[in-house]
């Protein structure tokens, strides 16, 4: 359902981007010719260190970038060339998405859900069974800015599972997040699969992604440097869990270009 193939974004730097980095070159590839498949009925981790290109990609496949060489597809639809399909079958929640303040879940819910062209019926029925999973009942018509982090980041996976897509997108999903609301989070991540659906996440939470994903991809410095199962993973690096495998990668990958 999602197809990258030879996917590489180049970014231009400023001076104090560059100084920052340090680094001599004014352009930076965040993503670096990665291609990869991920199906229906599973959930796929994107693992790396911070600015390793996780991000990135993720906002490729979700039509917020544009791929500077490569192309993506979602379900059969290219995302430069019909980002407006692709939009209408994936739901995307990063940290950096916010909900507007003054407004309410219950609001956002309702807003979201017409946005997506989805009758009023439809909508309470998405609401009942989503605000009921989360327990968002108690707190549906107070501002989203008097709420917790963890009751702020309940409210934004609903409004953007609002539409019930077939591709979920999410960038750090517990980032930030408590250990009671991460559990709830993951848990919901696993009902979706069974449900059918594809689940696309970055994490740099190790323990995380041997517990949630059926497989993984590790990216580098923008390079995706393996790809496979959890045990296929360990088996290539001869190792006995994900933590030591990813040290072990990014000792062999990790170099830096000045």
């Amino acid at each position: 359902m999602i197809e990258i193939n030879n996917l590489t974004k180049v970014y231009k730097l400023s001076k104090k981007q560059m100084q920052e980095q340090k680094t001599k070159k004014n352009m930076k590839k965040a993503v670096d010719g990665v291609s990869l498949k991920a199906s229906k009925g599973e959930i796929y981790g994107l693992l790396g260190p911070n600015g390793a290109g996780k991000t990135t990609t993720l906002r490729c496949i979700a039509t917020l970038l544009k791929p500077t060489d490569g192309n993506v597809s979602v379900c059969g639809f290219d995302t430069v060339k019909e980002g407006e399909e692709v939009r209408k079958k994936i739901g995307f929640l990063t940290n950096e998405i916010k909900l507007d303040p003054q407004f309410s879940p219950e609001y956002m819910f309702k807003f979201f859900g017409r946005l997506h062209g989805i009758d009023d019926k439809t909508i309470k029925e998405r609401q009942e069974k989503l605000f009921s999973y989360f327990g968002i009942h108690d707190f549906k018509d107070k501002k989203i800015n008097d709420l917790s982090t963890g009751m702020k980041q309940k409210a934004a996976i609903a409004v953007s599972l609002v539409h019930d897509p077939e591709v979920i997108i999410f960038d750090e999903p517990t980032n930030g997040l408590d250990i009671v609301t991460a559990r709830s989070v993951t848990d919901y991540l696993k009902q979706l699969k069974e449900e059918g659906k594809l689940v696309i996440i970055s994490t740099h939470i190790m323990s995380e992604a041997e517990k949630l994903c059926d497989r993984i991809g590790i990216i580098i410095n923008g390079k995706k440097v393996t790809e496979g199962t959890l045990n296929e993973i360990l088996e290539e690096t001869k190792t006995s869990d994900l933590e030591d495998a990813f040290f072990q990668l990014y000792k062999e990958h990790n170099v830096e270009e000045v």
